[in-house]
């Protein structure tokens, strides 16, 4: 009996170890993920080890790594081959599952990995075309030399790491979702740069079909007066009084608001905050302390860890720059060299359109174009599902580009129309890698100006300043010619008439250079003044950070870089402070209670910037909320429209131009309110909120803990984030850190004989969670401080931050 029993425990046992090596569901086979050899257990501290010798089949020669405390890499190549190889390289070595993973979003590939949960966000990447994008963009990028060496090169250098990666150093991701590497490819590298295109376009889709449905209720002058094509109080990327040489080529034509467009469904319009944009601004050697230029950057967009950027310094005989590179794409996309720095912020600018389809057939093979007949292209998407069968997907591309979704279809994303073809520049051939790896080695502003020919999509303020003393901006990409007022609506695409009329030709493209007021500032507004000759429409941001960048410019002298790192923490609520001596105006204080009263003089008494350990912004914040849905939600239930109502900007024109306005009665009531009223009923509604959220006036009332800051994990897996930091800023602010976004990085760099710079981001340069570099930079970058960046001159030069050299011998 015993022997039976052993034997029934033995075959038991070993059919458990059995089961432990094959996944279940969406957990990883158990054994394999908890092996002391292979599991997760190795993705520890003993990864950092820098090591002193590499050898590699692929360099042409040496290359040596010189690697400071923060595990930044300082790479010298004798050639831009070898350059790449090893960004390649060691770019993996500390990113390679966000890099890889990325992709696979982007390609519309992420159910080969997590099965059927994501097929619905892999068919609509596949529907808005990224991989068809990428493909059109590869191959003009491969025509180029420069760049084609680059790409394969990188490329090279990544496959390299993957086919000596043992897979017991997997990172820890690949072992949670229980797959393996794949080889990596040149289209690869062009899906990222496509994706961030993509999620950079200015003028979102989400705006664009909402528009079409609200300009149906509204007349003319209310939609110029609610929804205007410029915010309120701008003042533009480009100084008054730049002169514009020339004539525009599309006519100047009044908005028609009469083009059919009914067939659209307007479910639940998701509308994003508007808190996704980014700063730069340059100040020239008259208003700095050293006489040189001082540029500064923050872009603000969707925090993660791993962090969207990696540090880097590339240099060869060709190049030697320092800067922030995208983890899966050669060169240094924003940084520095000896001669020259740049920064990029979000144009905001539509390059994107829709365009409303009639189809001839069910077949959905021809549809109608100027009353004939016009043939799509088909194109078959085979999409992989694991643990299920492959699916099969049909996309129908027209002269526009591709239908998103048929008009019997669900969208993946309730923003985008059905039965409209999207019309995107990203479509269209471009290489902005080329652009890049050229303002990598540029020299001055001829040099700029050179390599942003070559960057077309998504459309991007390039600030740049140089040694030689000159300061510019370019509203750069490749920018539709509309007929006014086009391109906030859906299009008929039945009709030619409706059509682009070209592009914005580059030289023609709004810039500036050296300007007599000695400085240029861009914080996703409005590009110029109505004197430039081109329509131009997007959506822009609100005036307070540009507003409040502007301001302190304007009456700075003897600017030091010390001065500029402390501003981009600026937590000044410049809306704020221009509306709550508007609330506060119209309150009948003898309507509020004790606590009230109380908590009105905390606001009286308030000097307006969102610090976190304020209480003050965490009331206005809710006040204004309030406020701001006590004016408007009677106006859009009137007129039967769902949403957005009108910005931030637009409530307070009202308030400071237009008290009187008949938007702040209370459509639903007898009586006739004034703004007064309405403050003093959104005021008692804020508190009563907080109160039910927080509980009585107490330190959770704080704004680094109403609001507070989550960097979650790429995958959104538990524990591997930092979440509830206690953070300033807010979304329209200078420091516009909110919940899940903010300054992906902050840099300053000081121009001169060699150039000074410092920067930091929120994350750490290792993307494994068991690296003691994970995330060893967020502290900082909440608390506001900042690193210096270790600009190299050449291989030999010391610096006490420096820790470690890496040899890597090629196979010559």
């Amino acid at each position: 009996m015993k022997i039976v029993k052993f034997s029934i425990s033995l075959v038991v046992c070993c059919l458990i170890f059995y089961l432990l090596n094959f996944p279940l569901g969406m957990v990883p086979p158990l054994a394999k993920f908890f092996s002391p050899f292979s599991g997760f257990w190795k993705n520890n501290t003993t990864l950092d080890k820098i090591p002193e010798v590499l050898d590699f089949n692929g360099l042409t020669d040496k290359v040596i790594v010189r690697w400071d405390k923060r595990h930044v890499p300082h790479i010298f190549a004798n050639s831009n081959y070898d350059l790449y190889f090893m960004q390649g390289y060691l770019t993996a070595r500390d990113r390679l599952w966000q890099m890889e993973f990325q992709t696979h979003a982007a390609a519309g590939r992420l159910s080969e990995i997590i099965g059927e949960r994501t097929l619905q966000y892999d068919r609509f990447h596949r529907r808005i075309g990224l991989q068809y994008a990428a493909e059109k963009s590869l191959q003009l990028t491969m025509e180029n030399q420069q760049s084609r060496e680059a790409l394969e090169a990188y490329s090279s250098g990544v496959n390299e790491y993957i086919r000596n990666l043992e897979q017991k150093n997997f990172p820890l991701e690949y072992k949670i979702l229980n797959y393996k590497p794949e080889k990596w490819t040149p289209l690869k590298c062009m899906l990222l740069l496509k994706s961030m295109a993509w999620d950079l376009t200015g003028y979102a889709s989400y705006r664009e079909l909402a528009l079409t449905k609200i300009k149906d209720k509204l007349s003319e002058t209310r939609m110029n007066q609610l929804y205007p094509v410029v915010p309120p109080f701008t003042e533009p990327v480009i100084p008054e009084g730049t002169k514009w040489n020339f004539d525009a080529f599309g006519q100047k034509k009044s908005v028609n608001y009469d083009f059919p467009t009914t067939n659209f469904s307007f479910d639940d319009l998701f509308v994003p905050h508007e808190h996704n944009g980014s700063n730069n601004w340059v100040v020239s050697g008259e208003l700095t302390a050293n006489g040189k230029p001082i540029l500064c950057n923050d872009p603000h967009l969707s925090l993660s860890l791993p962090s969207i950027w990696y540090e880097i310094q590339l240099s060869s005989p060709d190049v030697n720059v320092y800067g922030f590179s995208i983890p899966g794409s050669p060169s240094v996309i924003i940084g520095f060299n000896e001669n020259i720095a740049w920064g990029l912020t979000n144009a905001e600018t539509d390059v994107l359109d829709y365009y409303e389809i009639e189809f001839n057939e069910k077949s959905k093979e021809t549809y109608l174009s100027n009353g004939k007949s016009k043939s799509a292209i088909l194109r078959i998407e085979e999409i992989k599902v694991r643990g299920s069968e492959t699916v099969s997907d049909t996309i129908y591309y027209t002269h526009y580009g591709p239908v998103v979704y048929l008009e019997n279809e669900k969208p993946y994303r309730r923003s985008i129309p059905t039965g409209a073809a999207l019309r995107w520049t990203g479509h269209y051939p471009s290489n902005e890698l080329l652009a890049f790896l050229r303002l990598n080695q540029a020299k001055d502003y001829d040099d700029y100006v050179e390599a942003l020919i070559h960057f077309e999509c998504p459309a991007q303020n390039f600030a740049f300043a140089s040694s030689g003393g000159d300061i510019a901006i370019w509203h750069n990409g490749k920018l539709p010619v509309r007929k006014y007022g086009q391109g906030r609506f859906i299009n008929d695409g039945r009709n030619s008439e409706n059509d682009w009329l070209g592009f914005i030709p580059h030289e023609q493209l709004p810039h500036a250079k050296n300007p007599g007021q000695e400085f240029l500032c861009s914080a996703n507004q409005f590009p110029v003044f109505s004197d430039y000759p081109f329509y131009l429409c997007g959506n822009y941001a609100s005036f307070t950070r540009s507003t409040r960048i502007n301001d302190v410019l304007k009456n700075a002298k003897s600017i030091t870089a010390e001065d500029m790192i402390i501003f981009q923490n600026d937590a000044l609520n410049l809306l704020a402070k221009k509306a709550l001596p508007v609330l506060f105006k119209g309150i009948d204080k003898g309507k509020l209670d004790e606590k009230e009263t109380h908590l009105l003089k905390t606001m009286e008494n308030w000097n307006f910037e969102n610090r976190a350990e304020l209480i003050a912004p965490t009331i206005f914040e809710y006040w204004w909320d309030e406020f701001s849905d006590l004016t408007w939600d009677d106006e859009l239930d009137r007129f039967e429209i769902e949403k957005p109502p009108p910005k931030s900007s637009i409530t307070l024109d009202l308030m400071i131009s237009h008290p009187e306005s008949q938007y702040f009665d209370d459509k639903t009531t007898d009586e006739i309110e004034k703004i007064g009223d309405i403050s003093l009923l959104a005021f008692k509604a804020a508190i009563n909120r907080l109160v039910g959220k927080f509980g009585d006036y107490n330190d959770n009332w704080e704004w680094g803990k109403t609001r507070g800051t989550n960097i979650n994990h790429l995958m959104q897996i538990p524990g591997l984030g930092r979440t509830g930091l206690f953070t300033d800023g807010n979304y329209g602010i200078v420091n516009a850190t909110s919940l899940r976004h903010g300054p992906s990085l902050r840099m300053v760099v000081q121009l001169g004989e060699l150039p000074r710079a410092w920067g930091i981001y929120p994350g750490g340069q290792s993307g494994n969670p068991g690296s003691g570099f994970y995330d060893h930079m967020v502290d900082d970058w909440v608390a506001g401080n900042i690193h210096e960046l270790i600009y190299l001159t050449s291989v030999d030069d010391s610096h006490e931050d420096l820790i470690r050299e890496t040899l890597t011998r090629g196979d010559n």
